[in-house]
């Protein structure tokens, strides 16, 4: 092969790189819009059928679409669990509902490894759905597991009981932590840390978790004029005086 011909072979590809690369663009594109709507599509249909599946026998052939159409309704069993739970929560809002719940609670309480698994699980739902909860109302940064290296963390609670007992020695205000792993934020440490020692953040709980799935990819956008404005603004309605802009 001639010279000539290498330049020929060398100017094609030349030409046609910049078409692959916007194929290339386009397809990740693509991927990038389809990928978490077919994912969401996916897993949400795949609840509704689960939840279908659980509840839909339960339910009576007379209030039952399935019974009168020639095909399957989905998402009747879901509406189904929906107002059963909320009556249930009805229910038991009253004095005799709380009765029986706490009736039913003596008799889990007297249950060796039963009373440990309900008093467990119980905890944790009311920790969660709770609306007065001030569990993981913040996201911060602590140095972990070493100085030098930042590792981002949900704030909890100060802490409480027997561990801000034992921790009375050292005259810090101890506060529990929560450091998630990447890519389940999950599972991870609780860990106990001075309030001096936490630098925290100004972006939501969500945000901080998208970081942490992402492995730092989805940065939150973080706009420190206008935090400092915000900041002014408050502290005129407060009284105080502005600070000067710089």
């Amino acid at each position: 092969m001639d010279l000539k011909n290498l330049t020929s072979d060398h100017e094609v590809r030349r030409t046609r790189s910049p078409a692959r690369i916007r194929l290339r663009n386009y397809l990740l594109t693509g991927i990038v819009i389809a990928a978490p709507v077919s994912i969401t599509i996916y897993l949400t249909w795949t609840f509704i059928n689960w939840v279908d599946g659980w509840v839909k026998p339960l339910i009576p052939s007379v209030y039952n679409p399935d019974t009168y159409l020639p095909f399957s309704v989905p998402g009747v069993g879901l509406v189904f669990a929906i107002i059963m739970l909320m009556l249930l929560g009805f229910l038991t809002a009253n004095i005799v509902g709380r009765s029986v719940v706490a009736y039913g609670e003596s008799m889990l309480a007297r249950m060796p490894l039963v009373r440990n698994l309900y008093s467990g699980l119980k905890q944790i739902f009311e920790t969660a759905l709770s609306e007065s909860s001030r569990s993981f109302n913040s996201a911060g940064l602590v140095e972990y597991p070493r100085k030098g290296l930042w590792a981002i963390v949900f704030i909890a609670t100060e802490a409480k009981g027997e561990i801000r007992a034992q921790l009375e020695s050292t005259k810090e205000d101890m506060v529990s932590v929560f450091l998630p792993t990447t890519p389940n934020p999950t599972s991870g440490f609780l860990l106990f840390v001075p309030r001096a020692d936490i630098r925290i953040l100004d972006m939501t709980v969500e945000e901080a978790a998208k970081l942490v799935i992402s492995a730092g990819l989805v940065t939150p956008e973080y706009q420190e004029t206008t935090q400092r404005l915000a900041r002014e603004l408050d502290e005129r309605e407060d009284g105080q005086p502005p600070v000067a802009a710089e």
